[in-house]
């Protein structure tokens, strides 16, 4: 609608240009005409932009655009459909900037309403073709366009025009369509429109979780880090198998060393589904972070069990044996343990050669791994190889 009031507009309305626009539209003949008279006219004298008559004969205009429009969609005879949906916009544009006008009170300081109730009793009708023509362009992934449907759709709740209809408390397709436009504007990339409608969008239940993650997407964007972190952890209470919350929050945790909150997060959603891999996983690493290696080894076999392909709980389990061997090192009587820590290289051996097997590009972390292993259990081909490997 700011668009309208940036024309470069003339002094006063020429009546016989009104006249003769609202003759062509009476005649239902070249209507576009008529609104080209009155942008004309809007265009060469800025007083024009306070004179009703022309914004009214303007509407009327385009109504009758979209009459036509509307009649030769309904006999299916060829018309553009983009089009359609543009004009049902451009009514709201220029009704809601005639309802300024409208609403301004006369020499007296009183306020007459002339257009309102006629013109918010058709675009009442209307308005459900802005929501048409936002998902029209949603499928054409123009965003761009699709968001601004949306937008005028949404928008109509806080214009006077409309104060009758009360839209934000009576009309439950406020959240299906903020959805939407929210959707817009995480296709667009746009963190700010993102954002503008995503609360009311968390109202249309079945997207919550979608909204959620647009809203973290759009905080990544901004650099607003608290506010990301708080929006994945609303995301992960309300929906622990979605799956775009917990590797996130996991991810987090594991990088801070917040093994506190790792294994609350994991817990809490292995209260939710007690064999999903992740939430395994999660629980596997806090252990791990944690010292408490045995626990460890016991989640990361059960993981182990349940899919032999996952190569983490592997890497987990060798790390635990070699970790405890590191340990008993640490005491200072190798020949007291000898026994032990040859049982430890041991057992950790199939774990980290297996991770190997899984993952043969992240040498970093088992190269070192199987180095230590191979020394201390005497190998010295394999030894050998790991050696020049690591050089």
């Amino acid at each position: 609608m700011a668009g309208l009031w940036l024309l470069a507009v003339p002094s006063h309305a020429q009546k016989k240009e009104i006249e003769e626009a609202q003759t062509i539209i009476k005649s239902g003949k070249k209507v576009e005409q008529a609104e080209k008279l009155m942008v004309d006219l809007l265009k060469k004298d800025s007083a024009n932009r306070k004179n009703p008559k022309i914004f009214a004969t303007w509407f009327d205009a385009v109504e009758a655009q979209y009459l036509q429009a509307n009649e030769k969609l309904y006999l299916k005879q060829k018309y553009d459909t983009a089009v359609f949906f543009n004009l049902t916009r451009h009514l709201f544009d220029i009704a809601e900037a005639l309802d300024s006008l409208d609403a301004l009170p006369n020499k007296r300081g009183r306020v007459k309403l002339k257009y309102r109730e006629d013109n918010s009793e058709l675009l009442d009708r209307l308005r459900i073709n802005l929501y048409y023509g936002g998902t029209f362009h949603v499928r054409k992934n123009d965003f761009t366009q699709a968001y601004d449907y949306f937008h005028h759709y949404l928008d109509a709740a806080q214009q006077p025009l409309f104060s009758a209809y009360q839209y934000a408390e009576k009309d439950s397709m406020m959240p299906q369509v903020a959805y939407w436009a929210t959707y817009s504007g995480y296709r667009l990339q746009d963190a700010e429109k993102t954002l503008y409608y995503a609360e009311l969008a968390k109202n249309y239940q079945p997207r919550v979780q979608h909204v959620l993650q647009y809203q973290c997407e759009a905080y990544l964007l901004q650099k607003r880090q608290e506010a990301y972190l708080q929006t994945l952890r609303e995301g992960f209470r309300q929906f622990p198998e979605y799956p775009y919350f917990f590797p996130r929050l996991a991810d987090y945790y594991t990088a801070q060393g917040q093994s506190d909150s790792l294994m609350y997060i994991s817990e809490y959603g292995l209260q939710v589904n007690g064999e999903e891999p992740l939430f395994l996983l999660a629980k596997s690493m806090a252990l791990l972070q944690t010292n408490r290696y045995d626990e460890c080894i016991a989640v990361s076999k059960q993981m182990i069990a349940a899919n032999d392909t996952l190569p983490e709980p592997y890497y987990n389990i060798g790390t635990c044996y070699l970790n405890q061997a590191l340990e008993l090192e640490h005491r200072g009587e190798p020949r007291k343990y000898r026994q032990e820590l040859q049982r430890l290289y041991a057992a950790a051996r199939p774990y980290m050669e297996k991770y190997r097997q899984l993952m043969p590009a992240d040498r970093q972390r088992w190269a070192p791994a199987l180095y230590r292993i191979y020394l201390n259990l005497n190998m010295g081909k394999q030894f050998e190889e790991i050696d020049k490997l690591m050089r």
